[in-house]
């Protein structure tokens, strides 16, 4: 596939669903891609948000290329104070997570854009809130000074058949109209059309954009 090919296929999921295309953002993650490899597959077709997952990778080039950088990955707290230099991070996954990363943001004089993730699926191996932890979590971080809340992530299990997890895709949907949060990240190369059909703000793609064969 390739960038403008998905471009393609979320403007029809949303047309499908009745929604703005302008509404979904497209964001290219860009782990293990060299910087030469994000220019040809990515911006040669626009600025488009990029997405990293581990911070001694994404440094180098977020001094290379000037982006729209976010933070998608698992977050240690030791590694906050490099991750107050994305715009936006996806993976605020603990109460303690988001007080370092406060800090951090306060230090360096920002107020820093904050996803929180759930883990709806309940997979013991992945990270995220639980949905009943969500109230207490997001009351506590929402009082942070230096934190702005803008929305919730969700990875969705693993499936060949990505109707599978459009439950999924709703229910962070639907909890985040229900806390009045505007964005919502979810949806990978696999099942992001479901995801943008179910309300998705932002989807993270990166097979589907740099391998051609996928």
């Amino acid at each position: 596939m390739s960038l403008p090919s998905v471009l393609e296929r979320i403007e029809k999921a949303c047309r499908r669903s009745g929604r703005d295309p302008q509404t979904v953002r497209l964001v290219a993650v860009t782990k293990e891609h060299p910087v030469a490899e994000i220019r040809e597959r990515v911006l040669r077709y626009g600025r488009f948000p990029l997405g990293e997952s581990r911070i001694q990778e994404a440094l180098p080039k977020m001094d290379e290329l000037e982006a729209e950088w976010h933070f998608i990955g698992p977050l240690q707290r030791n590694k906050a104070k490099f991750a107050v230099r994305f715009e936006l991070i996806h993976s605020i996954d603990s109460v303690r997570l988001a007080e370092t990363v406060a800090r951090k943001a306060v230090e360096n004089g920002k107020v820093q854009r904050v996803l929180l993730e759930l883990n709806l699926g309940r997979e013991p191996q992945k990270h995220g809130f639980l949905e009943e932890e969500l109230p207490e979590a997001l009351a506590q971080i929402r009082a942070m000074g230096g934190l702005q809340v803008e929305g919730l992530m969700t990875v969705a299990p693993y499936t060949e058949d990505p109707e599978t997890v459009r439950p999924i895709f709703a229910k962070l949907s639907r909890l985040a109209d229900l806390y009045r949060l505007p964005e919502r990240s979810m949806g990978m190369s696999g099942d992001f059309e479901v995801a943008v059909e179910e309300g998705a703000t932002l989807v993270r793609v990166g097979r589907a954009v740099f391998e051609p064969d996928f």
